[in-house]
């Protein structure tokens, strides 16, 4: 029986709880309108995370964790730094940096490889691609964890960051702390992010973020409902990709789950409440 299996229930539930910290951040990203960031953060995580276990000699996930944040948020900062004090765009800004920094991670791995380090350094490439069967019980509690922390900080400051993303300039005139509101977004966004490397890895984590807000778009336009929607559509995504991962060996979960959210949200961009033939008929 897969649904009791141990291995199954270690997969579902931290794809589960990625899933609902993913929810919420990435459409916190997209109404602000940097839903690439999330892509950006993922490919700048993975030298941070080599850089780690060079640094501490383990794959302990909370050491990784502190590689992969510090790594994505400098990253981060060096993309509002750039695009605030040159001619470039962001767009190219977030292409430079996630490029460069990917680059600097398989550059890292590539000199670990076949060193003293070899042994040991097994399994840091799951991280570009993801592979959630190696997922362990640490691994899972660290992604409880930041979900949790996600939901809480979202929760305190959820009037707030309403107000900052939909009206920035009220928010300033009314002595909103629009830096705070910017970091809270940023924390949420790097600390999901680099949890959800080793689950759906640096290439497909940002399509973890983005979906889940288009879906629930389609459905409705009222943030609260976006917000459940979403949380309600990834969470059951992440257990079906789980669950036909464990079904059919060979299946990846991560590939998987992204591909059955796609497939709903073409679906829900061509039926939803307000998708393609509903917009049609109003």
């Amino acid at each position: 029986m897969i649904l009791t299996n141990y291995s199954f229930i270690i997969v579902a539930l931290g794809t589960v709880f990625l899933a609902i910290s993913a929810a919420i951040a990435g459409t916190v990203n997209v109404y602000k309108g940097q839903s690439l960031i999330s892509d950006a953060i993922g490919h700048a995580s993975y030298p941070g995370i080599i850089f780690a276990f060079i640094v501490f000699q383990t794959r302990n996930p909370y050491l990784l964790l502190l590689g992969s944040f510090l790594s994505g948020m400098l990253c981060y900062q060096l993309i509002q730094w750039t695009h605030r004090y040159s001619k470039l765009h962001l767009d190219a800004c977030l292409a430079i940096y996630l490029t460069g920094f990917f680059g600097l991670g398989m550059v890292l791995k590539s000199v670990i490889q076949g060193g003293r380090f070899h042994a040991s350094q097994s399994g840091l490439e799951k991280y570009i691609f993801g592979q959630a069967a190696y997922m362990v019980e640490d691994d899972v509690k660290l992604i409880i964890i930041i979900a949790f922390i996600v939901s809480v900080l979202f929760i305190l400051f959820k009037q707030k960051l309403i107000i900052y993303i939909f009206d920035y300039e009220f928010a300033f005139t009314h002595m909103i702390a629009t830096s705070l509101m910017k970091n809270v977004i940023l924390i949420m966004t790097i600390l999901t992010v680099s949890i959800g490397l080793k689950a759906v890895g640096a290439i497909l984590i940002s399509s973890f973020m983005i979906l889940p807000c288009i879906f629930a778009n389609q459905l409705s336009k009222k943030f609260n409902h976006v917000i459940i929607l979403g949380i309600l559509f990834s969470t059951i995504s992440a257990f079906i990709g789980s669950y036909l991962s464990c079904l059919y060996s060979g299946l990846s979960t991560g590939p998987c789950i992204i591909i059955i959210m796609s497939v709903l949200t073409l679906l829900a961009i061509v039926f939803g409440k307000y998708g393609l033939i509903r917009g049609k008929q109003l």
